[in-house]
């Protein structure tokens, strides 16, 4: 305990200097912004001021990566905004608007411009990675004017769109607090109309259609307009950053991980690039190695003419980064590597070059734009216990880290996990349905669809299983009370996926053989219905789901 507060006091301590130290060129005010792009004032090694994500971005941009530009806002900001009442440095404003024209002149469009506009993506970027905790805003800057500039200029109505109504329905969700079912509600009604199952499936005038649609929705909702100032939507969405440091779900990943609520988190804004322009336009999140078995094999997913929220959300199931995954699963759907071979093998220099700098497995996250790739993240990933073991190893044989390194980089806590209870091979089972073996383990417990009950249940000592369409980071408090988890939608890098690993629990993700109904408080597995209360039993090793007890070995 003494260590702890006399780190602590050291840490703080370190903070106040550096942040006397952290002035702007241009006058005495504290720096607040950092660019990053063709020139870049930040690097890795500032992970407390930048945040994982901004940190990192500026330091593949020095490293000649393709990073789209963009400005962190730092954590000192966050510190500020808490011990002020929810307000802002008075400099700050004048920092961003230079960032941000900084941007503008780097990407040759202007915010709100109505011949080129250039569209924001807005994300947080805490200093120890806390995926899908916090907010994240895309498309920011188009409005009723600027969505017909930018149907001109890239002779795409349909994509552009797209993009409107999908930054109503972010922006609507984050920044205004309208509920985000109601807005898939709408599209899930207007495709049943139609009679298409897919986003993708809908036109330039269905979107049209569906933005009226959403933008009535917010006026009933919130009695107010959707707000078409540009700078008055990029000012909304930092603040939603900021506020999400503090929400519910953040806090509680920050309890189970023993992350410092003092912390903060920083702000990136950075251009967007568009993975939703066509069929030479791709989004994809992907690992240097295997994070369920730490296999030397690239490991990920992506989607072509989609957004990222697309991969990580489940949404929609996505596709394999690797011919080999993709013969491995059985899927008939073509491989990164066999739709984009070019843009593939410029992707895999980049995941050698990411770990060599890094020294570690890298969590990747990209978008290909009319066949150029951008970077949009790299972290180090989380991986299962069984993975660190074996990664820390390889690394030392591939003198990539020392065995003093190797060592410090398994957390003793998570040992036990590698006792993973694995099913009795000797006991009939009854299968009912099967998905992708998202994380190793097997589990048996009680069926519940919501985390609250999971967590109820398990605060009277009851075993569950959390069975959703997929999870979202509301759902963390339940996860972690569930002994397994269970996704209808979303595949191996969806948020279940990679939270489940990182908690050690088992998951089998986008099992398209089960159809939930959340009012009957049950799903169908073909002829099979499986109630709330039911027990079942997970492998997600296997990724097979089975009716009952099975007993563990």
């Amino acid at each position: 305990m003494a260590q702890k507060k006399k780190a602590k006091k050291a840490n703080s301590k370190t903070t106040g200097k550096a942040a006397k130290a952290r002035t702007s060129s241009k006058s005495n005010a504290p720096k607040y912004v950092y660019d990053f792009g063709n020139k870049t004032d930040g690097d890795a090694k500032q992970r407390e001021l930048l945040g994982g994500k901004g940190a990192n971005l500026a330091e593949m941009a020095s490293i000649g990566l393709p990073v789209p530009p963009g400005f962190t806002i730092t954590t000192d900001v966050c510190t500020y905004f808490y011990s002020h009442k929810k307000t802002y440095p008075k400099v700050l404003d004048s920092q961003i608007r230079s960032s941000v024209a900084i941007v503008e002149k780097q990407m040759g469009k202007k915010l709100g411009d109505l011949k080129n506009p250039l569209l924001l993506s807005v994300r947080s970027g805490a200093r120890d990675s806390m995926p899908g905790m916090m907010d994240t805003i895309l498309n920011l800057g188009l409005n009723d004017k600027t969505v017909e500039s930018l149907k001109k200029k890239t002779s795409n109505g349909r994509f552009a769109k797209d993009s409107y109504r999908r930054f109503i329905q972010m922006y609507s969700n984050v920044v205004l607090g309208v509920e985000g079912h109601l807005f898939e509600e709408l599209i899930d009604n207007y495709k049943l109309t139609k009679g298409v199952l897919l986003d993708t499936d809908l036109d330039e005038s269905d979107w049209d259609g569906l933005i009226t649609n959403f933008k009535d929705l917010v006026k009933k909702e919130k009695k107010i307009n959707f707000p078409q100032d540009v700078k008055e939507q990029l000012l909304g969405a930092v603040n939603a950053v900021f506020l999400s440091w503090d929400s519910q779900r953040a806090k509680t990943y920050r309890k189970l991980n023993q992350i410092p609520d003092h912390w903060g988190t920083a702000v990136n804004v950075q251009a967007m690039v568009f993975g939703n322009m066509g069929k030479d336009c791709s989004t994809g999140v992907a690992f240097t190695r295997n994070p369920s078995t730490g296999e030397n094999s690239f490991f990920g997913e992506f989607l072509i003419n989609a957004q990222g929220e697309d991969v990580v959300a489940g949404t929609r199931t996505p596709q394999y980064i690797t011919k080999k995954a993709k013969q491995d699963a059985g899927s008939k759907d073509p491989s990164m590597e066999e739709a984009m071979p070019t843009v593939y093998k410029e992707l895999a220099k980049v995941f050698l070059k990411l770990e060599k700098h890094y020294k570690d497995m890298q969590d990747i996250e990209f978008t290909v734009e009319n066949n150029k790739l951008w970077m949009l993240q790299t972290r180090s990933g989380k991986r299962t216990a069984k993975a660190a073991i074996k990664i820390a190893v390889d690394m030392v044989k591939e003198k990539l880290i020392s065995k003093k390194e190797a060592i410090k980089r398994i957390d003793p806590n998570t040992l036990d996990t590698l006792l993973h209870p694995t099913l009795d091979d000797k006991v009939k089972k009854e299968v009912i349905a099967s998905g992708l073996p998202a994380s190793p383990g097997a589990a048996s417990g009680k069926v519940v669809f919501t985390a609250d009950e999971a967590e109820k249940l398990n605060g009277m000592m009851q075993d569950t299983i959390l069975v959703r369409l997929e999870t979202s980071p509301e759902d963390i408090h339940g996860m972690h009370a569930a002994k397994g988890i269970l996704t209808a939608r979303g595949g191996m890098t969806s948020h279940a996926a990679v939270v489940a690993r990182g908690m050690g629990r088992p998951c089998v993700s986008g099992s398209s053989e089960i159809t939930i109904d959340y009012e009957l408080k049950q799903f169908k597995a073909g002829d099979v219905i499986i109630k709330e209360g039911d027990i079942i039993t997970i492998d997600g090793g296997s990724g097979k789901v089975m009716k009952g007890l099975v007993p563990t070995v």
